[in-house]
């Protein structure tokens, strides 16, 4: 593999000769029902530009034959750079690496995003890889493309790991940025049409703060942004979003935020701000069910009035001692109801997320989580809770008792291929007992309907059937009665004779399946 002084002679050469000024980002399929702009490439991509850099954009979910694409767009492009995140986004992203080092040897192939920023020595490792990017990609991310251009080294570039004479090696960490200090994204690099096409509804990310100030055992933000929650004013989060809504025609917003309901008095403001505008579109965010019960009625109605219709939140477990395991003292049970009630009157769907198979939940625990779904779901129709199973991602608190758990963690790249929770096998969670959970989870799904971004109509046969199992999966599930699960067979049956578009990677953005009341 050419050193990082290789890259710098080579490219020199070529700079002197053409200079060319382009780089090329690609980024792995996730979910291609639910696809819209990758948030980050969009965010590193801004700095580029404005420096004079061509940028291209190859989006596998939405981009034919995009293998051959990332090859073509690379022969005149400096570089190519890949986001990522832990899980099966890892496949294409060895595929296109591998492809672009054995076509361009000497053109080098960088990774970034949450994956190479928790782990990125293994990353780095990998025989394909020549750099990595470590936390905020915005500013090392120009500075690694003005080295590559200038033929010089990565020594010194912070929060940037590269390859010289074999070894790896790792530049000073790169301090944290306030969001406030960060440029805008560059929207306009994006597809929407394309994106729509795949989805059936237009819709983009956005972020409006960073960090949380919670620290779960199983969440890995605090490995990257830390827990010093950071948010933009109100009067920005106003003139963005409306901006972007009105440009690229779009009909909702989710607002990726870890905890966006921090501030209150922000909050408000925000949502006083976009009534004022008059300009009418759905958004989302998420926030802990402590914060959102903390809200009146009436905030929460003026939240709706400018567009709010869905709150994520972290339910997690229905059983106190395993979200005291997860270091979730800070949530109570009731908060859960108190969320859902006054998120209810206010006319705001509310969407839990909900995990089993922590370590030290048992089936007495697991049932406690069941009962709060069904519970829930009978008061508050309306509601949704998308549940997953416990996956130690790199990062989280939880990871560092690996070795204890019995957690086989990967020791390549590629091991993380198949990290996801909607199929994670644990070691006390695995043959009958994860055939179980799978088959539980199944029930709950069906049990009542579900409300995805994407739009993804039932046919008049699978309306029928899936009526006709409700009823029994409630039953089921009430009881804990999972075995010989024919409705799930008739499910499957109907499914079968009208197959629906089918995404890359069978999984939601939240790494997780609806259950919605």
């Amino acid at each position: 593999m050419p050193t990082s002084h290789q890259f710098a002679n080579t490219t020199h050469g070529a700079c002197n000769l053409s200079r060319p000024r382009k780089v090329v980002f690609f980024f792995p399929a996730f979910s291609s029902q639910e696809a819209t702009a990758p948030l980050g490439i969009l965010a590193v991509a801004t700095p580029l530009l404005r420096a004079g850099y061509k940028v291209r954009l190859i989006d596998s979910t939405i981009t034919p034959n995009f293998h051959q694409r990332a090859l073509e767009e690379l022969d005149d492009a400096l570089c190519i750079a890949i986001s990522l995140v832990t899980g099966p986004m890892i496949r294409e992203t060895v595929q296109i690496a591998r492809a672009a080092k054995k076509r361009y040897p000497n053109k080098p192939v960088i990774l970034g995003g949450w994956h190479p920023s928790l782990l990125p020595d293994q990353t780095l490792a990998a025989e394909y890889v020549d750099i990595v990017v470590k936390g905020q990609g915005e500013d090392a991310m120009l500075e690694i493309v003005q080295r590559i251009e200038a033929g010089a080294s990565m020594q010194g570039v912070a929060g940037v790991g590269y390859k010289e004479d074999g070894r790896l090696v790792f530049n000073a960490p790169r301090a944290l940025k306030p969001i406030r200090e960060m440029p805008p994204k560059a929207y306009h690099l994006a597809d929407f049409d394309a994106y729509e096409r795949v989805c059936g509804r237009r819709w983009a990310m956005y972020t409006s703060s960073l960090a949380c100030p919670y620290s779960c055992a199983y969440c890995t933000n605090e490995g990257v942004y830390g827990r010093k929650w950071n948010a933009l004013e109100p009067e920005q989060v106003v003139e963005e979003t409306t901006d972007l809504v009105r440009r690229f025609g779009l009909q909702l917003l989710w607002i990726v935020d870890d905890n966006f309901l921090v501030d209150r008095e922000r909050a408000v403001g925000i949502a006083e701000g976009l009534v004022r505008t008059g300009v009418r579109f759905d958004w989302s965010i998420q926030a802990s069910t402590n914060l959102v019960a903390r809200f009146s009625v009436e905030e929460l109605k003026l939240l709706r009035r400018a567009g709010l219709s869905q709150v994520s939140q972290g339910a997690d477990s229905g059983s106190p001692k395993v979200m005291h395991l997860m270091n979730k003292d800070f949530q109570k049970i009731e908060t859960i109801y108190t969320a859902a009630d006054k998120l209810t009157q206010a006319g705001i769907r509310p969407s839990f997320n909900m995990i089993f198979g922590f370590p030290g939940e048992g089936e007495s625990e697991r049932r406690e989580s069941v009962a709060l779904i069904m519970d829930v779901c009978r008061r508050y129709p309306g509601a949704e809770f998308w549940t997953n199973i416990f996956t130690p991602y790199p990062g989280s608190p939880i990871m560092q008792r690996a070795f204890e758990l019995g957690i086989d963690v990967p020791k390549t790249l590629e091991g993380w291929v198949d990290y996801f929770p909607r199929y994670t096998v644990l070691p006390w969670l695995a043959g009958r007992k994860h055939r179980e959970v799978q088959t539980m989870r199944e029930y709950l799904r069906i049990a009542f309907d579900r409300v995805p971004i994407g739009v993804q109509r039932k046919n008049r046969i699978q309306r029928i059937v899936h009526g006709m199992i409700g009823v029994p999966a409630r039953w089921r599930l009430d009881r804990g009665i999972y075995s010989l699960p024919f409705e799930l067979w008739l499910k499957d049956l109907a499914n079968r004779m009208v197959q629906p578009p089918k995404p890359k990677v069978d999984a939601h953005q939240l790494e997780a399946e609806a259950v919605t009341c």
